[in-house]
């Protein structure tokens, strides 16, 4: 079921034939290098697939992914959206390699926000990312989103400490951008 759609892209459900396509580009190790997985199987994505759908879209303290569809190329990548309570969202975004710098992420965004904000009604989204993920923060960055805070050294991932950003925007500051 499509959520919200450009003529260029397109915001959607996940379906079960999504599931190559997600394992495929998750493996990447440039796609999974400032993720939580090193590398992503089929059964992975199965797993994901069945606990995301034994529960209504939207449910609080739970996490869905969004695939992020292309008119022409068809998925290109995902967003996955913890609807912490009634009124936030925190959100995640997996582009794939070959479709990253190209303004996909940014458009999506957009629609995404848009989704959030203007139909579901939110209060505030927000993400965090890691500091050396240059591309991932200035897209939050082009999107309006604040930098609320950096937290340093505060997880451990992939047998380092790493740092963050956190950034987020409210639904006021969502009606003044647009």
């Amino acid at each position: 079921m499509t959520l919200l759609a450009s003529p260029l892209l397109s915001l959607r459900h996940f379906s079960h034939d999504d599931l190559d396509i997600f394992t495929r580009y998750r493996q990447n190790p440039d796609v999974a290098r400032y993720q939580s997985w090193e590398y992503f199987t089929r059964p992975q994505a199965e797993l994901l697939f069945e606990v995301m759908n034994e529960i209504p879209f939207g449910t609080p303290d739970n996490w869905f992914q969004i695939a992020i569809e292309h008119a022409e190329f068809g998925m290109v990548g995902d967003f996955g959206l913890h609807f912490v309570d009634e009124y936030q969202v925190e959100l995640g975004i997996t582009l794939d390699s070959k479709w990253q710098g190209k303004g996909i992420a940014k458009s999506a965004l957009n629609l995404l926000l848009t989704y959030l904000f203007d139909h579901l009604k939110k209060h505030r989204v927000y993400a965090s990312t890691d500091i050396r993920n240059h591309g991932s923060y200035r897209l939050f960055e082009s999107a309006g989103f604040r930098r609320e805070g950096s937290f340093i050294e505060n997880c451990f991932l992939k047998d380092e400490w790493c740092s963050e950003y956190l950034y987020a925007l409210l639904a006021s500051e969502w009606e003044v951008r647009k």
